[in-house]
């Protein structure tokens, strides 16, 4: 068990529908960051953009946005998050993957699928939570539109952190600051948001706003917010955590109910 973790955060501005310039891009930015570093988190369709192209930019689970995940893993020793589309059995998935030096893949495919951009026309939602045991922490993984969902994340297994990996943009960037303090608040844990800058391919604008929330909703970044493409350090400790629910076990008082 690790007491501390070291966490990047990359907020990139990101090349339309181009994984190869994406990825080489990333490699750039991943070989600035200081050393040792426990995870790295990568914003949605961090290898695409936000794009209901799957057919034409969609990868396998055996890809090369896969391998160069596996490949920075193994290089930087830490582990690496982030979405891309994977095409499997047929369907179009938003898929987060979590990838650990060792090779191993922990995966999660977005649940509420974007409607007012027609995702769920092209996407098929995943239907399984997954906690991921990384160094002793218990981490739960969602995408983007999972934020505005509470019960979806709804800490019923005991987790330390939830990390949502978005393309949030720019208009509605109040909710994104307000839902992640507010996640990490009612499930007293650490809630970290890596979102983009800059526009995609349809004229949309992203500006960023990444940032760590402690169990409180404090704010562990130095600077928040930031609306260009930054590289972001944060350091959580698993002992703000349990210290913090000692003293106010709120979780304590959920209601109990089970999800169909």
């Amino acid at each position: 068990m690790k007491e501390i973790l070291n966490i990047t955060l990359i907020q990139p501005d990101l090349i339309w529908e181009n994984a190869a310039q994406n990825r080489e891009a990333f490699t750039e930015k991943i070989d600035s960051i200081i050393p040792d570093i426990d995870l790295i988190v990568l914003p949605e369709m961090f290898n695409t953009g936000f794009t209901m192209n799957a057919k034409k930019v969609a990868e396998t689970m055996n890809g090369e946005t896969v391998q160069w995940l596996k490949d920075i893993s193994k290089s930087k020793d830490c582990a690496v998050a982030g979405s891309i589309i994977i095409k499997e059995g047929g369907n179009y998935y938003n898929r987060f993957l979590f990838m650990m030096p060792d090779g191993k893949i922990h995966q999660y495919d977005k649940h509420q699928l974007f409607t007012l951009a027609k995702e769920q026309e092209v996407f098929t939602a995943g239907q399984e939570e997954i906690l991921i045991n990384y160094k002793g922490w218990k981490i739960k993984p969602q995408i983007c539109y999972d934020l505005r969902f509470p019960v979806w994340a709804r800490n019923t297994s005991g987790y330390d952190v939830l990390i949502y990996v978005a393309s949030w943009p720019k208009p509605r960037v109040n909710a994104w600051d307000t839902l992640l303090k507010a996640r990490a608040i009612e499930n007293m844990c650490y809630c970290i948001g890596v979102n983009r800058v800059g526009l995609d391919g349809k004229g949309y604008e992203y500006n960023g706003h990444s940032a760590v929330y402690d169990v409180l909703g404090n704010s562990v970044l130095e600077e928040n917010p930031i609306e260009k493409e930054a590289i972001l350090y944060a350091t959580i400790d698993k002992s703000h955590i349990q210290k913090t629910r000692e003293k106010l076990p709120f979780l304590e008082d959920r209601d109990q109910f089970t999800l169909l």
